[in-house]
């Protein structure tokens, strides 16, 4: 799944640490899914648009045609 989420770090001038830790997550985890290679869980996906004041759509963008895991 595609995501702005690199986008939306950098607006809010964070780095992967420090939005990492916003989160509870690990650096690793904001790098994999930056990079499109981890898809963040639904709980996760709604921790982060909480974060930023947005709505998952705006970050996390659903694409049908694209291959299946």
């Amino acid at each position: 799944m595609k995501n702005r989420l690199k986008v939306y770090r950098a607006m809010h001038n964070l780095t992967q640490e420090e939005l990492a830790k916003a989160l509870g997550v690990s650096r690793q985890t904001i790098i994999a899914i930056e990079k499109g290679k981890y898809d963040p869980s639904l709980r996760l996906a709604f921790k982060i648009a909480r974060f930023f004041g947005v709505r998952i759509e705006d970050i996390f963008i659903y694409d049908e045609d694209e291959p299946k895991g």
